[in-house]
């Protein structure tokens, strides 16, 4: 069976990123035969390119592609830089906690729309912490390379769900 729409895939894969000047790839992610990345084919969940490029292919097919910045996380925005006030973290008792609000930390936070969303701290000063909303791999081509396990027609309970149950998929 090829990959199409409304299927159940799981594929094996390695994830990389280019080094900084031309340094060597480095690893965003790497699954494994015993535990696969496992989804709903056409589910709108995943980037339009990564199922571009896995569309039509069966099990055991090998797959080496690359997604530019722009058809992956996007290019990196410097306006997704803010600095915001120190008092919108402060705990009820008036302190910072340094243990989740430190440089380099993630931090979930809400918009004005009450969007969630992920920012990284990458300074603190007395009145302001700036945070970087971009995403993580924001501005980078992505390089996938690596193998189709597992393809059928998905349930009817998967399609109604939105994903795949059962082994490497989600379960209830």
């Amino acid at each position: 069976m090829n990959i199409s729409l409304n299927t159940a895939v799981s594929v094996n894969y390695h994830l990389t990123v280019a080094g900084e000047n031309g340094a060597e790839e480095i690893t965003i992610e790497k699954t494994s035969t015993e535990d696969p990345f496992t989804f709903l084919f056409g589910g709108g969940q995943l980037l339009p390119e990564f199922e571009k490029n896995l569309s039509g292919k069966t099990i055991g097919d090998k797959f080496d592609f690359r997604v530019s910045a722009e058809e992956g996380y996007g290019e990196f925005q410097l306006d997704h830089i803010v600095s915001l006030p120190v008092a919108n973290f402060l705990g009820e008792d008036g302190t910072l906690d340094s243990e989740t609000i430190a440089v380099g930390k993630n931090v979930p936070m809400v918009d004005q729309e009450g969007h969630r969303l992920w920012g990284k701290v990458i300074e603190i000063s007395l009145e302001n912490i700036k945070m970087d909303f971009n995403h993580p791999l924001a501005g980078k081509e992505l390089h996938f390379n690596g193998e189709v396990l597992a393809v059928r027609e998905a349930t009817k309970e998967e399609l109604e769900h939105g994903h795949v149950h059962g082994p490497g998929g989600h379960h209830h």
